[in-house]
């Protein structure tokens, strides 16, 4: 039985390092590139079938006390004062190698070694973006195999014995 799979993402670092995460974040605001990086990883996490955390530090928030929603299936956690997404990807990883394979995705490189060092695989920013990349040009392929893409007409959509049906009603205006 194949173990369950982690994917740990210091979502700061990721929208710094993401061109297009980025951009939102210098043309829009910090809000808009949190979302966009969220939206991004859930459809990633639904093509991979993962299990998928994005930690945000809030360590820095005077009386934070941390907080962890839930969007779908992607949990989204913002730190507690004084503590950083590092630490908190730090502690989760430890608990998690135990049971499941966890990978994490920071282009951090002492967080890399750390947690490499916790028995976890990293991913940096760059080869997290490429997967992703590469994930959704797959899915989508597949989705045009399995579904090809017609004319939305109603005659287009309908079984045979229906079709024939509806033909043989325009033909004969008398049925």
């Amino acid at each position: 039985m194949k173990k369950r799979e982690y994917l740990l993402v210091d979502g700061y670092n990721i929208i710094y390092a993401w061109a297009d995460t980025k951009k939102i974040l210098e043309e829009q605001s910090l809000e808009d590139a949190r979302d966009k990086l969220i939206s991004i990883l859930s459809n990633y996490q639904g093509a991979k079938g993962i299990e998928l955390i994005i930690v945000f530090d809030a360590h820095l928030v005077k009386g934070n006390r941390g907080s962890v929603e839930k969007i779908g299936k992607t949990y989204i956690v913002y730190t507690k004062e004084a503590e950083t997404a590092d630490n908190y990807i730090e502690r989760i990883t430890k608990d998690l190698v135990k049971d499941y394979i966890v990978k994490v995705a920071t282009s951090d490189r002492l967080e890399q070694i750390i947690i490499m060092g916790s028995g976890a695989i990293r991913i940096s920013a760059t080869e997290l973006r490429e997967d992703v990349r590469f994930t959704a040009r797959k899915t989508r392929k597949y989705m045009e195999e399995i579904k090809p893409i017609k004319k939305n007409m109603l005659f287009d959509n309908l079984d045979p014995e229906t079709a024939k049906w509806f033909e043989k009603m325009r033909q004969d205006k008398n049925c």
